[in-house]
């Protein structure tokens, strides 16, 4: 995941507390829940393993592209078996147009042969057992035990979630693992489900990577990352390059 370049942010947010930012942080999930009362994981599937090869093939790939191969798909391959049957480029075949299919189909062939070998064929239902298989790593896992198992252990980072973590000044890291620790500090556990599904909602409809639409933002008042003008307290305190040093202020 690539941060926005050359993306600024307002002043005030060098000098909030954490009392201050849990506060916000508590703020902005109610405003985004109200705004997306429905947000939920958008690839479909039926069962662990499906979800598991669906959110290997979104790996730069968009959900609509995944739910429009799955649907033939997962009518053709029922198990493991199935994928470890398939003639040599039969599967790339298949998933081509997700993207990076050679990568895909070799990471699919793995985790088949893992489950076989070690699983009796079946989806394991813990974040140890689930990282052991190839091409997953904690956000996948997290996908999978949160929608197929019903087990929240963490939050899951894509795309959306690391570029709005940033944006709305939850965490500043590049790696995606420690933003989902900064991200399960900031919120309590009963949130940590639902909280990924309201920033990728929200990352898909307005907080866009190149084109944030900030105008009709429902936070865009507590957003350090916002490019309209905010009132009260807020404005008051953020200052200009010079003044606040090495702050980071807001682009406009």
């Amino acid at each position: 995941m690539v941060l926005p370049k050359g993306e600024q942010r307002a002043a005030w947010l060098n000098d909030e507390t954490a009392s201050g930012k849990r506060k916000r942080a508590s703020t902005i999930y109610r405003k985004l829940d109200a705004a997306y009362p429905e947000a939920t994981v958008a690839l479909r599937f039926t069962n662990p393993l499906e979800l598991v090869i669906a959110t290997v093939l979104s790996a730069q790939s968009t959900d609509a592209t995944v739910n429009k191969v799955t649907e033939s798909l997962f009518a053709k391959y029922r198990t493991p078996q199935d994928y470890l049957a398939s003639a040599p480029g039969e599967l790339e075949k298949d998933i081509y147009q997700t993207g990076f299919f050679n990568q895909k189909a070799k990471a699919i062939r793995g985790i088949a042969q893992l489950l076989v070998e070690e699983f009796g064929g079946e989806v394991p239902g813990t974040m140890e057992e689930l990282t052991r298989l190839p091409g997953v790593a904690r956000k996948t896992a997290n996908i999978v035990l949160g929608n197929a198992f019903g087990i929240v252990e963490g939050i899951a980072v894509d795309t959306h979630v690391h570029r709005l973590s940033y944006r709305l000044g939850f965490s500043d890291e590049k790696d995606p693992n420690k933003v989902e620790r900064d991200l399960m500090a900031l919120f309590p556990k009963v949130k940590w489900f639902h909280l990924t599904y309201l920033l990728i909602e929200h990352g898909r409809a307005i907080c866009l990577a190149k084109a944030p639409k900030c105008e009709v933002c429902v936070v865009n008042q507590i957003c350090p990352a916002s490019r309209v003008p905010t009132s009260g307290k807020k404005r008051a305190r953020r200052a200009s390059p010079r003044a606040s040093g090495t702050a980071r202020t807001r682009r406009r």
